[in-house]
């Protein structure tokens, strides 16, 4: 049991630094985009990079290379942190699943809707419609550090699952919606290198490099396949074992999961988050803020994910279908629905998928909606907890101080 809380411990504390870096990335990217750097980060984002084995071949530049490969790395631990929830951890009981999962969906469902309220009347702009569906668990986290020990693990537990089970949604979103022209002989070797992953799962084979090796032909045939590229590393992680064959103290999943940590908070994360935060300001007027689609995503963020988390969590309690969990009461939970309208690199991530490949960010620029919705959604979140985890310690010192 101590084991176990040492590592929630260093968890929450390694994507609260995360989140502290992704912030730097951000604000670089920044930076970069709005002064005589400008042309050297355009110029390094468009750099073309190829490789090619024999007739195999896969050129594309540099953002794309972050996005469909570093990030394909992203949801290869996203994947192994699920599979070990839903077996031994927070998400294995049924009455820890309820409160998040309903969160979830209706932090997904609200803000898309919201979404949609702005952008009907237009069949390109309805494109973008799960932008704003996404939470950001890094910068959540980030922003409850901000807050000091007055946070209950409750609160770092929900909102956690409740990110969980948001990706498990972007992940389903992507591979339904965020598709191009099929082909189906890369469909053929995915569908191969799923029974091979299978049989080592199976077998109890603990050899990371061969489930990496299988998981990089699957990576390529998906990028050519015309599914997302990324989806190859949810696939992958699902089939890492748990547990070992020879040591029942050893946890090929965990110990996997523990170095990817490191290389995806403090390298894959940033590097995508400078990649695609670099929103050039200049010339910026009140119509590009207005224009539905950035109005879309922020009001989404800002409101659809406050309404959503928060109404279908209060609905699910007062129904008595579960409870709050110790340490939480509604003011706490309204807190954390705000910062779940933190999205940015989800949400970047799938506008670059929306919008990008299309050339119609040129006519607006999905980002101003998502730093606008999710810095609006940490500052909001930030004041309300900061006021409601600060007022039952007031309570508690005015009741000593009348005792004395």
């Amino acid at each position: 049991m101590k084991t176990e809380q040492n590592f929630i411990g260093s968890f929450f504390k390694l994507e609260s630094a995360g989140g502290i870096i992704l912030m730097v990335a951000a604000v670089l990217a920044m930076i970069c985009a709005n002064t005589s750097l400008s042309v050297y980060y355009d110029l390094i984002l468009d750099t073309p990079v190829e490789v090619r084995v024999g007739p195999l071949e896969v050129a594309k530049p540099l953002l794309l290379w972050i996005n469909d490969g570093l990030m394909a790395i992203f949801f290869f631990l996203v994947g192994l942190e699920l599979k070990r929830e839903l077996i031994e951890g927070e998400l294995k009981e049924r009455k820890n699943i309820i409160l998040p999962g309903v969160g979830a969906i209706g932090g997904m469902l609200v803000p898309a809707l919201v979404y949609v309220y702005f952008n009907y009347q237009d069949p390109v702009n309805i494109k973008g419609w799960a932008i704003p569906a996404a939470t950001d668990i890094a910068f959540a986290l980030g922003v409850l550090t901000l807050l000091g020990s007055r946070v209950p693990a409750t609160v770092k537990i929900f909102l956690t699952s409740l990110a969980i089970f948001d990706d498990i949604g972007a992940i389903i979103i992507i591979a339904c919606f965020y598709t191009d022209d099929i082909s189906f002989i890369s469909l053929v070797i995915v569908a191969v290198c799923v029974p091979i992953l299978w049989f080592l799962n199976h077998r109890k084979v603990e050899a990371r490099s061969l489930y990496l090796m299988i998981g990089v032909v699957m990576w390529v045939a998906m990028l050519k396949s015309g599914v997302h590229a990324t989806l190859a590393g949810v696939l992958v992680a699902l089939f890492i074992p748990l547990k070992s064959k020879s040591d029942p103290d050893f946890s090929p999943l965990k110990s996997l999961e523990h170095d990817l940590h490191s290389v995806v908070a403090f390298f894959v994360l940033p590097v995508f988050a400078f990649a695609n935060a670099g929103l050039n300001l200049s010339g910026v007027s009140a119509e590009d803020v207005l224009h539905p689609v950035p109005m879309g995503i922020a009001m989404g963020l800002l409101i659809g994910k406050q309404v959503g988390v928060f109404g279908m969590c209060y609905l699910a309690v007062k129904m008595k279908l579960t409870e709050l969990p110790k340490g939480m009461n509604f003011k706490t939970l309204y807190g954390t629905a705000a910062l779940c309208g933190i999205g940015f690199t989800m949400s970047l991530f799938i506008g670059s998928l929306t919008f990008e490949a299309t050339d119609m960010d040129k006519l607006f620029d999905e980002r101003l909606g998502i730093v606008v919705g999710s810095l609006l959604s940490g500052i909001i979140g930030y004041l309300i907890l900061s006021y409601s985890l600060k007022k039952p310690d007031a309570d508690v010192d005015a009741v000593t101080e009348v005792k004395s």
